[in-house]
């Protein structure tokens, strides 16, 4: 689990350890790492220190997570940063944190999955790769402006993986959130954390999710309570992945149909 010392990824850890698997926790807060570590023994718990922002440590952490742990058979990218960006007033400050943020939340979650894919697709058994993307993929936030085009980008590059990866024994799953009361959001202020739906909520939504064996696991809406329903926005993701589906077996040389 990339990004588990807290919010989303701390939570999940915490459920899927709970459900009886290993997790080894990674992230770049030492402490929270083995804290994790103790409260759930070795047997159940592992953890590296790693900043996923740190690309010239990607290769080594690569290398070192499968020697530890051979028998890993799902790679799950959770970690991200979120800022607004006011685009009226740019400036060099601006262009850096707008890039920092790209590299955190798409290039190095492209870098990571591509690195481990060897690894996984060695294995006999089902492996997965797991990214936690956002409904702001779909429907960008405008003052969120990296965050939402670094999380289009995952989504594009995820369905294209996918589609690249169907005869194979990976499986490739995006996990959308709604809001969640995390962290995340600390640049509000104490209001932050208090926004949007309850971690572990979500994580009950997202294990079931899972279980179900869904490709992508959306849970609730975008916006405002009432703004737009969930069968709305379930309808807008359902016809684009209904035109992507007929774009890939269009490129792929198959029959396709037309959609209208």
């Amino acid at each position: 689990m990339v990004g588990a010392t807290s919010g989303i990824g701390l939570a999940m850890s915490e459920r899927l350890v709970q459900e009886g698997s290993k997790v080894v926790a990674v992230g770049r807060r030492e402490d929270k790492l083995d804290a994790f570590v103790s409260r759930h023994g070795k047997d159940r718990a592992a953890a590296i220190k790693f900043d996923i922002g740190d690309s010239a440590g990607i290769d080594d952490f690569v290398s070192e997570a499968p020697t530890k742990h051979p028998d890993i058979d799902c790679i799950f990218l959770n970690a991200g940063t979120q800022h607004p960006v006011n685009l009226t007033e740019p400036s060099n400050e601006t262009l850096t944190k707008f890039h920092a943020e790209i590299n955190v939340n798409f290039t190095s979650f492209v870098d990571l999955s591509l690195k481990f894919l060897p690894f996984l697709k060695a294995k006999t058994e089902p492996t997965s790769l797991i990214f936690t993307g956002t409904h702001l993929a779909l429907v960008p936030a405008m003052t969120l402006t990296a965050y939402s085009a670094s999380k289009a980008a995952l989504n594009s590059f995820v369905m294209s993986l996918r589609a690249q990866l169907h005869e194979s024994t990976v499986k490739v799953i995006e996990i959308w959130p709604p809001l969640v009361q995390t962290e995340l959001h600390d640049y509000d202020g104490p209001r932050g954390r208090t926004m949007g739906m309850p971690v572990d909520k979500f994580v009950d939504a997202a294990y079931e999710g899972l279980l179900a064996g869904k490709a992508l696991v959306a849970i609730g809406t975008v916006g405002p309570p009432g703004m737009v329903s969930e069968a709305y926005f379930s309808k807008m993701i359902q016809e684009r992945e209904a035109v992507f589906e007929q774009l890939t077996r269009a490129m792929r040389g198959e029959k396709w149909e037309a959609l209208a």
